[in-house]
């Protein structure tokens, strides 16, 4: 009923319908469930880091609800974070997956600890990616001269770049990224910066993060670009020191698309903390 998903399906989820693509065979080993950032764009520039795990692992990438090819055109009201880790709930029972393997990338990463918090049974291990627990990033960006400077570019291209510069630590890729980016097209999706700004958007995770990770017991890898100008790897390197038992994977010379610069390396990490005792 389901199947035909490698290039992209919809599944109905119940109050709207999720645009779903799966990489890789099922098998004995549990999916993964990927949660994209942003979420002003929806999943499609996270598939070149899912590529090479996908040759041994089943991936299932999705578009949250007012992003991609799902459900548009929602009320604002129906546009919060605690209703896209019901749908991400909803779409692991239609999907039939059982207990899964989770993946939450940026603002996708604060959405897998709410979802962590929410529904424990349903989580086996759990990847932080590129993301963080905490909301103070800006202190660490503060005195940050190439990111002062990269920003300073951007600004002054009046959004053409789409981050591309700050995104990405090797500029020789950062073509190739805008090049993928603009070929997702420029829709920004229905969720609204303004509202995030003005406190019309419920938290991410509106519990205590540490609390919650540390109370799951889960298997946590986070995952970090060493020059992420996104969320500082600071931030990573300190709810590591929070979380004891978690693993801290971070990738030289790479920035907060560190999925992008370099996908073997990246999948790896993840193919190693999946398939560890």
């Amino acid at each position: 009923m389901l199947g035909g998903m490698g290039d992209g399906a919809l599944v109905d989820v119940g109050d709207v319908t999720l645009f779903v693509r799966e990489l890789g065979e099922r098998g004995h080993k549990p999916s993964l469930v990927v949660m994209h950032g942003g979420p002003d764009v929806g999943y499609g520039y996270l598939v070149p880091g899912f590529e090479p795990l996908a040759r041994d692992h089943h991936v299932v990438l999705f578009d949250f609800r007012g992003c991609g090819r799902s459900t548009r055109g929602l009320p604002d009201e129906d546009l919060q974070p605690e209703y896209v880790v019901r749908d991400t709930y909803r779409l692991i029972d239609k999907l039939g997956l059982g207990q899964v393997d989770l993946l939450g990338f940026s603002t996708g990463g604060r959405a897998a600890m709410q979802f962590v918090d929410k529904h424990p049974e349903q989580v086996r291990r759990l990847v932080l990616a590129s993301t963080t627990a905490y909301t103070d990033a800006e202190q660490y960006l503060v005195g940050w001269e190439e990111y002062q400077r990269r920003q300073r570019a951007e600004d002054a291209a009046g959004g053409r770049l789409r981050n591309s510069t700050v995104f990405v630590w090797d500029l020789d890729h950062a073509p190739a990224y805008l090049e993928l980016l603009e070929s997702l097209g420029s829709d920004t999706g229905d969720w609204s910066e303004e509202r995030a700004i003005n406190g019309d958007m419920h938290p991410w995770c509106p519990g205590d993060p540490e609390r919650i990770l540390r109370d799951s017991g889960k298997p946590i890898l986070i995952l970090h670009g060493e020059q992420d100008m996104g969320f500082p790897v600071q931030l990573a390197r300190r709810l590591h020191a929070a979380l004891p038992t978690s693993q801290l994977a971070v990738i030289p010379n790479t920035a907060h698309m560190c999925h992008f610069e370099t996908p073997t390396t990246w999948s790896n990490h993840i193919r190693k903390f999946l398939e560890s005792p």
